[in-house]
């Protein structure tokens, strides 16, 4: 277990969590894909699954993918985190596939010392870079992105015909 302060920490995701968050995922991505306008309502959540099942083949087994739930100081799961760390990766990066709270859990400085938490748990693992990917639509994580120093190195356009 990672502690971020005395408020919250990361825990490795249990089979029962993985289960919960997969489901919640596997619905919020496809929302959230269909808001950027890159799938369509139909064909969301059958897409959302199988990129799912291709990222994580073995669920928490799944080789150099780190999944936790986050979890405060009553024992309660706050939220989630999953990375990547390749340990044969040139630049000692990693990827942040995942990262969230759940609602009743947001506004609060909660995603901020879950971040810090995440940072240590990849330094541990000799990681140098910690990268991610954030819907342009999704102002408040970008707003926390930005907070927590993560920079733009890439940018995704499209227009509407």
């Amino acid at each position: 277990m990672v502690k971020s302060n005395s408020v919250l920490s990361l825990s490795p995701m249990s089979k029962k969590d993985f289960t919960a968050y997969s489901t919640y995922s596997i619905e919020h991505y496809a929302i959230e894909k269909v808001k950027a306008g890159t799938w369509t309502a139909a064909e969301a959540v059958a897409k959302a699954e199988e990129q799912i099942q291709q990222l994580l083949p073995n669920g928490t087994e799944t080789a150099n993918h780190h999944l936790f739930s986050i979890v405060n100081e009553q024992g309660e799961v706050m939220g989630w985190a999953w990375f990547y760390a390749d340990p044969h990766h040139p630049l000692k990066e990693a990827f942040i596939y995942d990262f969230g709270l759940y609602e009743a859990f947001r506004g609060q400085g909660n995603g901020q010392q879950a971040l810090a938490a995440l940072e240590e748990q990849a330094k541990r693992l000799g990681v140098k870079k910690l990268s991610l990917h954030v819907f342009a639509h999704n102002k408040t994580a970008r707003h926390l992105y930005e907070k927590m120093n993560f920079e733009v190195t890439d940018l995704n356009m499209s227009k509407w015909l």
